[in-house]
């Protein structure tokens, strides 16, 4: 993934990776996010414990998968997704394509699946 700026600011690509993630998408856990990146899960699940005790994430249980999301009582979160939200924007439409763009509503059963 080449997001240089994004990188730059928050020290590695896995950080800028899982900050896009949970801004694009809501909420995530780390295989989810690993997966999308191609990264081991280790590595991400270490910057989702860097961010959730930096106070920017945090997360709950479903099931027994650990769901991470922004922070909505720390004020620092809001100008943070501001500035991600612009950077998700400015984004080259094939990292967009590759990274922001899976299915996350379960299909309709029965319903016939488009081919490319």
């Amino acid at each position: 993934m080449m997001i240089p700026a994004i990188e730059a600011i928050f020290g590695n690509k896995t950080a800028a990776g899982v900050l896009l993630f949970l801004e694009n998408y809501g909420s995530g856990y780390a295989s989810q996010i690993a997966r999308t990146y191609d990264v081991p899960v280790s590595v991400v699940q270490d910057q989702l414990r860097k961010l959730e005790f930096a106070g920017l994430l945090v997360s709950r249980t479903v099931g027994r998968t650990r769901l991470f999301e922004f922070n909505p009582r720390n004020p620092t979160v809001r100008r943070l997704r501001t500035f991600l939200a612009e950077e998700l924007k400015a984004l080259p439409e094939s990292l967009v394509k590759q990274y922001f763009r899976e299915r996350q509503r379960p299909r309709r059963s029965g319903k016939a699946i488009e081919r490319a």
